[in-house]
C-alpha cells in the first residue's frame, strides 16, 4: 500500500493495492450498518426478531429508516434530462406525486446501484438509498454540462453534520392501513402503489409513499428530522390498539427474503479506462473503497462480481425509449439474458448438519447466524453448482423467515437451471478456513442442497401482485 497521504482517490487505492479482491475480501472495513451495528442508533431488537418478523405478517410493524440510507436532491432545468441519461428506467410516466425504483449502470450495462426516486414537482427530485449510485449521479452532475443543483444528505454514520434532513418510517403489515387512517389528519387519502401524497400527522407535514414489503397496505412516511419523534409517538399510540411492534435492525434486514430484493451489488466501477476519471474523483475512503466481500465465491477478476439489471430481476424496468448510459450493451442482451433471479430454499437436513457440527469435535462448518447469515458487509456471494459440480450462478444474502419456516438465499442462476423445483448445491463457507475478517471464525466449507423457487417467495406477496414489494424495505 502507498502512504496515507498518497492514497487519496479510489484509483490510488487500486493502483497501490497488489490484489484488490484480496483487500476487499480480507481487510476493508465495511461501510454499512447491516454488518456493523456500531454505525447506527437503531436498536438491533426491540423485543425479539422472531416476533418482529411475525408482526408484518400478522399485525403491523414500524421500522426506522432514518439513519442508514443517504439521500440526494437534484433540481433545476436539466434535472430530469440528467436522470434520464443515467437511469435505465423510463421517466416518461414519472410526475409530481409519483416514485419509482431507479437503476444506474456503467457504459457496459453493468449495475452501479439502485434507489428510490421521488418526483417532487417543479423539476425537483429526491433519491433515497444506494451511496454508489448517488456518487455516480453527483459526479455526472458536476462534470457534465447540466444546469442542476445538488444537495447531499449522507447516512448518519457518514454525516459530519450529526443530523439528517428527514426522518423516514416504514409502517407495514395487515393492520398498517387502519393505523395510518387513524393518525392522518382529515379524510384518509387513497394512495395508489408507488404514488405519494402530502399529509399531516400529529401536526407535522409529511410525505407518504404507498408501498409494502409484505403485500399489505404499507406506507413509508418521511418529514422534517426534528419532528420525527412526534410522528413516531403518534404511530405507536394508535398502533397499540392494533398489535403494532417496533422492528429492530435484525428483523429489518431480513425482510427482503420474503419479497426478493437483492441489495447492493458491487458497483461496476473498478475497471475500464472510460471510468478512470470517475475513480480519480471518488475518495479512497468512499463506499467503493470500503465494500467488504464475503462468501465461497472467490474469483480472479473483480469484474466477475459485476451484474446487469437482468441478473437482479430488473429486466422489466429496462426501457429503450430514451438514450442512457449503457443502453447499447443492454440492448444486446435484452432478448436473451443469461441469468435470472430466484429464491433458493435450503435443505432441512443439511441445515441441521451445519448446526450439529458445533456439537462435535473438530472444526465446525461456518456458523449460520439468524435471521441474516451473510457475514460480509453488503457483498456476500456463494457459489451455486449443479449436483455434478458445475458452477451455474451465485447466491447472495441468506437468512431465515419465521413466517415461512425456511432458510432462503436470493440467487442469480443460469436460465437453464432456474426452473422452480430444480435441486442445486450451495457452497457454504469461505475457502481455506476463512478470511481475515474479524467476524469470520475458523471453519470448514460444506455443500448445502437447495431447491429453486420463485421470487417473491412469500405467498402473501405473490397474491398481492406487488412485484416491487420488498425492494425498498432493506435499502
Amino acid at each position: 500500500m502507498g502512504t496515507e497521504t498518497s492514497v487519496r482517490s479510489l484509483q490510488d487505492l487500486i493502483d497501490t493495492t497488489p490484489d484488490l479482491i484480496d483487500y476487499l475480501y480480507n481487510d476493508s472495513p465495511g461501510a454499512h450498518s447491516r454488518g456493523r451495528p456500531d454505525l447506527t442508533p437503531v436498536r438491533q431488537e426491540f423485543t425479539n426478531w422472531r416476533d418482529e418478523q411475525r408482526s408484518w405478517r400478522e399485525t403491523a410493524v414500524l421500522f426506522d429508516q432514518s439513519h442508514h440510507m443517504p439521500e440526494l436532491f437534484v433540481a433545476g432545468p436539466d434535472a430530469r434530462r440528467l436522470l434520464e441519461w443515467i437511469g435505465v428506467n423510463s421517466l416518461a410516466n414519472l410526475g409530481n406525486g409519483r416514485a419509482k425504483q431507479f437503476i444506474g449502470c456503467n457504459p457496459r450495462g453493468q449495475v452501479i446501484g439502485d434507489c428510490i426516486l421521488y418526483d417532487l414537482g417543479d423539476e425537483g427530485f429526491e433519491l433515497v438509498s444506494s451511496t454508489p449510485l448517488l456518487n455516480w449521479i453527483e459526479y455526472q452532475a458536476q462534470t457534465g454540462d447540466w444546469d442542476v443543483r445538488i444537495e447531499r444528505d449522507n447516512n448518519t454514520s457518514d454525516n459530519p453534520t450529526g443530523r439528517r434532513l428527514k426522518f423516514r418510517f416504514q409502517l407495514d403489515g395487515p393492520n398498517a392501513g387502519e393505523i395510518f387512517d387513524e393518525i392522518v389528519e382529515g379524510a384518509p387519502p387513497e394512495i395508489r402503489f408507488f404514488h405519494t401524497v402530502q399529509a399531516r400527522i400529529a401536526g407535522v407535514d409529511v410525505t407518504v409513499l404507498r408501498h409494502s414489503m409484505s403485500g399489505h397496505r404499507g406506507v413509508e412516511i418521511s418529514g422534517p428530522f426534528e419532528q420525527g419523534e412526534t410522528v413516531r409517538q403518534a404511530i405507536l399510540d394508535a398502533g397499540a390498539r392494533h398489535g403494532l411492534r417496533q422492528g429492530g435492525a435484525k428483523a429489518y434486514y431480513s425482510a427482503s427474503f420474503e419479497g426478493g430484493w437483492m441489495a447492493y451489488p458491487l458497483p461496476a466501477v473498478y475497471t475500464g479506462e472510460d471510468l478512470r476519471a470517475y475513480r480519480e474523483w471518488l475518495p479512497a475512503t468512499s463506499w467503493e473503497g470500503r465494500f467488504q466481500l464475503a462468501g465461497s465465491f472467490r474469483p480472479d477478476s473483480i469484474e466477475d462480481y459485476y451484474v446487469t439489471p437482468y441478473d437482479l430481476g430488473y429486466g422489466r424496468m429496462v426501457k429503450f425509449d430514451h438514450d442512457f448510459i449503457g443502453r447499447e450493451a443492454l440492448e444486446a442482451i435484452a432478448a436473451n439474458p443469461p441469468r435470472t433471479r430466484v429464491s433458493l430454499v435450503w435443505d432441512k437436513e443439511d441445515l441441521l448438519r451445519i448446526y450439529g457440527s458445533l456439537l462435535e469435535p473438530g472444526t465446525p462448518f461456518k456458523y449460520l447466524d439468524l435471521p441474516v447469515a451473510d457475514y460480509g458487509n453488503l457483498m456476500h456471494r456463494d457459489e451455486v453448482r449443479t449436483l455434478d459440480g458445475r458452477l451455474i450462478g451465485l447466491a447472495t444474502k441468506v437468512g431465515y423467515s419465521i413466517n415461512e419456516r425456511v432458510v432462503l438465499s436470493l440467487a442469480m442462476l443460469d436460465v437453464e437451471h432456474a426452473k422452480p423445483g430444480d435441486e442445486v448445491v450451495i457452497v457454504w463457507g469461505e475457502p481455506d478456513g476463512g478470511s481475515r475478517k474479524p467476524q469470520v471464525e475458523l471453519h470448514q466449507q460444506t455443500h448445502v442442497r437447495a431447491r429453486v423457487a420463485g421470487v417473491p417467495y412469500a405467498a402473501t406477496v405473490q397474491q398481492a401482485g406487488n412485484r416491487a414489494v420488498g425492494q425498498p424495505a432493506a435499502r
